[in-house]
């Protein structure tokens, strides 16, 4: 059975373009399930609505999160409710930016 913390691990290889760290330390994924069945739930969103990758982006994750070693589907609902804000950022991404 997939575990949330090997769903996580695949997500953290996603990166925002604009921005170069993971999408996971950025705040961008809200919820991450694994279900009964071994398929995997992801609720993410985007630094904004109109970003430049938005018909990218979440079939990348979704297609991250299908890779992993027993998970059976994956789907990823894109969200703006709440919008992204830089304090969803990690405290590392922070530091790294330079807003720490």
């Amino acid at each position: 059975m997939p575990t949330e913390e090997q769903v996580v691990a695949a997500l953290k290889t996603c990166y925002d373009p604009e921005i170069p760290m993971n999408i996971y330390d950025l705040g961008l994924i809200y919820e991450v399930k694994v279900n009964p069945d071994n398929s995997v739930y992801v609720k993410m969103t985007l630094t904004a609505p109109n970003c430049p990758v938005a018909g990218v982006l979440p079939e990348q994750v979704r297609s991250k999160v299908a890779a992993v070693s027993g998970v059976t589907g994956a789907k990823v609902e894109l969200t703006f409710d709440p919008p992204w804000n830089q304090g969803r950022m990690s405290d590392l991404v922070k530091l790294e930016l330079g807003l720490m």
